[in-house]
């Protein structure tokens, strides 16, 4: 009987990955229609409501892979919501992590590495090198560096517009709603040198003032929290996610994919 050993068995599952993500043949071209997956923290050894382990996240990519998904750039999605003639593979899925907890440098990261994985941050860049749990600027720069990894705006702070808006003025509301959502992308493009056009709803609030002032601010395209697949034609400025938990491995996971793809929601 053969014995395979942890180290031996990553690396094989690491190369059927990357001959399943580089040489998709079995991908025709289709219009958009895309899961956008969204993460927040990573952990070697414990879950919680928006912290996924690592050994499961390298378990749910190894599974897309084998299932016949590609993960494919955020920003490959969004010129395809713009451009009705622009085609994507089918079963494409994108990867979203809100926020930029420390742990997406020290757990995500190295698998992403390891598999050749692109992924978008959403950043709310106040927290950048100044909260204890939070990346640091060169961790970005960094990460940025590698071509894997793209870093977009989750506004300045993260604040609740529900809340907000209840205790200004109508005119103080927009002038709060503008310094978040310009803030933010000055200071990320400043700090990283480069081009920042689509938003993380914090909390997934929006609403049609919202994303006109997001439109205003340059974005192209937000993304909701919860939601369905995102399709050509949906609102640029909501387009749906889909919360993955710790649970969504295998069976639960294709469960997950085949509600929406049936046009359920998953609620955050």
């Amino acid at each position: 009987m053969i014995r395979w050993n942890r180290p031996t068995v990553s690396a094989i599952w690491a190369t059927l990955l990357l001959l399943l993500w580089h040489f998709p043949s079995a991908f025709a071209a289709q219009s958009p229609k895309v899961a956008v997956l969204a993460y927040h923290r990573f952990d070697p050894e414990k879950a919680g409501p928006t912290t996924v382990e690592t050994r499961v996240f390298e378990a749910q990519l190894v599974w897309l892979a084998a299932h016949q998904y590609r993960v494919v750039p955020l920003r490959s999605l969004v010129e395809a919501l713009h451009d009705p003639n622009r085609t994507l593979e089918a079963r494409a899925v994108v990867i979203s992590v809100d926020d930029g907890h420390r742990s997406v440098y020290t757990e995500m990261f190295p698998v992403i590495r390891r598999y050749h994985v692109p992924v978008t941050l959403f950043i709310y860049p106040s927290a950048i090198s100044n909260a204890s749990y939070a990346l640091t600027w060169p961790q970005l720069q960094e990460m940025q560096a590698s071509g894997l990894v793209d870093i977009e705006s989750h506004t300045y702070w993260h604040p609740n517009f529900r809340k907000e808006r209840k205790r200004r003025t109508p005119a103080d509301f927009r002038t709060f709603v503008a310094f978040q959502l310009d803030h933010s992308k000055e200071i990320l493009e400043r700090k990283l040198g480069t081009s920042v056009t689509t938003l993380a709803w914090p909390y997934g609030i929006y609403d049609s003032e919202l994303e006109q002032a997001a439109a205003q601010a340059g974005y192209k395209a937000a993304f909701a929290y919860a939601g369905g697949l995102a399709y050509s034609g949906c609102d640029l400025f909501a387009v749906p996610r889909i919360p993955v938990s710790n649970a969504d491995q295998g069976p639960r996971l294709a469960a997950l994919l085949a509600q929406v793809h049936a046009g359920k929601t998953r609620k955050p």
